[in-house]
């Protein structure tokens, strides 16, 4: 990340030494500086850690660049000409600018700390998310995390939040960046205790005998849509207004439920009872804005929870 931040370094560096056209090497001026300051291109040599040779060849490129004659040379060293006394101080304030750019960049590059928010539906944030986020924690106890569970999808663009979680075939939204993390089909589960009173239905004809959850808030919609197609909206016994409670639901055993494979495939009292279809298979992706992909501490989240939700579930 360092050296991101050098490379513009040197852009701001040759662009504060812009004048009239003259544009010269970073490098020419640190010379000047340190002849100026030593008398000699041997002491100069010494302090840049360079050859006295490349000293004499730089601090000629900078007078050659300029048109100026910068430097007298004596037999005891150099000394500051007229004209390189008057540009002293110039030279002077552009590496003064160039070491607080500098320093500034290094502590930015160095603030791992403060807050990101995430936005997640919440049946991930109360599901997946706790073990991931208390790890990262542990790892990063600088780093704090806002969660934002509601089922309108944030604009990143506008700053709603810094990283998405999102389950879509394809987000859209201007400057995303991310990647998909996992295939995210959703079908119709049950608990192990509902299984063993009522058993399990395994096609689709089958479920019209059982009762289902309905509701999940953002989810709902599609969900009923997916009833209404089979046949089975008179079928839905109790209605939740969250995705968490679909999952509490189908935990107690009060039915048969939709669920998002990712989290719920990781349930070890769930039963998937029947294989999705492909049209209902979504995409979890990971997501923040172009502009934040390189703070620091977005990064690390981003890193992190890269890392954690790839891993296979367990069991």
């Amino acid at each position: 990340m360092l050296a991101g931040y050098s490379a513009k370094l040197q852009n701001v560096r040759r662009a504060a030494m812009a004048h009239n056209g003259i544009m010269f090497d970073w490098n020419d001026l640190k010379s000047f500086l340190a002849v100026a300051e030593t008398g000699s291109t041997l002491a100069a040599a010494q302090a840049l850690r360079v050859s006295q040779t490349t000293v004499a060849r730089r601090v000629a490129a900078l007078e050659g660049a300029t048109g100026l004659n910068l430097f007298e040379r004596r037999q005891a060293g150099y000394a500051l000409t007229p004209v390189g006394e008057a540009m002293l101080a110039s030279a002077l304030a552009v590496r003064d600018a160039a070491d607080r750019f500098e320093a500034a960049a290094g502590a930015r590059s160095r603030d791992t700390g403060g807050t990101v928010s995430l936005t997640v539906m919440e049946i991930f944030a109360v599901t997946v998310l706790p073990p991931i986020l208390r790890d990262l924690r542990a790892a990063h106890p600088g780093i704090h995390i806002h969660l934002d569970t509601s089922d309108e999808t944030r604009d990143l663009a506008a700053g709603a939040a810094d990283i998405a979680i999102r389950s879509s075939k394809q987000p859209t939204g201007a400057g995303l960046v991310g990647r998909r993390i996992a295939d995210n089909p959703w079908t119709v589960y049950c608990s192990r205790d509902y299984a063993d009173r009522h058993g399990i239905p395994r096609t689709r004809e089958e479920l019209a005998g059982h009762p289902f959850i309905g509701g999940g808030g953002g989810v709902w919609e599609p969900y009923q849509a997916w009833l209404r197609q089979h046949r089975l909206e008179d079928s839905v016994a109790i209605r939740y207004d969250s995705g968490a409670g679909l999952l509490a639901g189908a935990r107690a055993g009060m039915g048969l439920t939709i669920l998002p494979a990712f989290l719920a495939d990781r349930e070890p009292d769930l039963i998937r009872c029947i294989p999705p279809r492909s049209e209902d298979t979504t995409g979890l992706w990971l997501l923040t804005h172009e502009r934040l992909r390189h703070v620091p501490r977005v990064r690390i989240v981003l890193d992190f929870l890269a890392k954690e939700l790839t891993k296979p579930a367990r069991g």
